[in-house]
């Protein structure tokens, strides 16, 4: 789920809020948040993050004084050192400025770059492992689709998670953008099969993750190179998935697996042009 600060300033004018948009406008050193990380600031809320602690508690200060004021802008240069009680030893600069109806186009157009360059996670199979996963993935800012080919599993699916009923899964698998995580764990053996060998022949997805044992994998192995499956392909398979863990509880798979997949989706060359979007410095 991408954090949109749009809509939730435009529901802030709308009320009749003051509000103050904090940005970080360069980052230097170790710093918890990088530069182009943006929050709503208002009287009685906050939304959205510049990286926490006293660094973000003494922005939020500064700009409810400036809400009580009317001053319309300010810039903040910090050194995250002892006198701020933070120990990163790096250096930001935020700039606060007194939002207004003007600043909904700019946040648009940064939700809508950091919607579009967001990396993809498709989880195949609506069963309670897949529910649980999707669950553990929905907060994070990636584009997460749930997909079944079977009918009636999507009535009770919170609204926070996307779904797909398809009649052949593999049609989203195939059109999916590069560098996506492909997750499977489907009804059937066979279909497992099929999305798995996909996604390897691919050659482009962050993640490929099949849902079984070791047995499953040596079976796989061997129907994947059968059909020309190279061992360099295999590779990139993650069976089982979930760490391997002899506890098999839904959730706690999800777990493990979420973090794997948070590992292929936003490694650090990644998470550079995530930051490179959000800032507007992408071509």
């Amino acid at each position: 789920m991408i954090a949109a600060l749009a809509p939730a300033l435009h529901d802030l004018l709308a009320r009749g809020e003051a509000v103050v948009i904090a940005r970080i406008s360069e980052a230097m050193g170790s710093t918890p948040r990088e530069t182009g990380a943006t929050m709503l600031i208002a009287a009685r809320e906050a939304i959205g993050s510049i990286g926490g602690g006293q660094l973000e508690f003494h922005a939020i200060d500064v700009a409810r004084a400036m809400i009580a004021t009317g001053e319309e802008r300010r810039d903040l240069d910090i050194p995250l050192g002892p006198a701020l009680g933070q120990c990163c030893g790096g250096r930001v600069a935020i700039a606060l400025e007194r939002a207004g109806p003007h600043h909904l186009a700019m946040l648009g157009a940064r939700d809508a770059r950091l919607e579009a360059a967001a990396p993809s996670a498709l989880i195949f199979g609506a069963g309670h492992t897949g529910r649980a996963l999707a669950s553990a993935l929905a907060p994070l800012p990636a584009k997460t689709l749930l997909i079944d080919d079977r009918p009636g599993l999507f009535d009770d699916i919170p609204p926070a998670i996307r779904c797909a009923r398809l009649d052949d899964p593999q049609t989203a698998l195939d059109e999916a953008p590069t560098n996506a995580a492909f997750i499977i764990l489907t009804h059937s053996h066979a279909l497992d099969y099929r999305l798995a060998d996909a996604g390897l022949r691919r050659g482009d997805a962050a993640y490929v993750g099949m849902i079984g044992s070791a047995t499953k994998k040596v079976r796989f192995a061997r129907w994947f190179a059968q059909r020309g499956g190279t061992r360099e392909q295999l590779a990139r398979l993650t069976c089982p998935i979930g760490g391997g863990l002899r506890d098999k509880r839904p959730e706690i798979i999800a777990a493990l697996t979420a973090a794997d997949i948070v590992r292929a989706l936003f490694s650090a060359e990644r998470a550079t042009a995530q930051t490179e979007v959000a800032d507007g410095r992408a071509a």
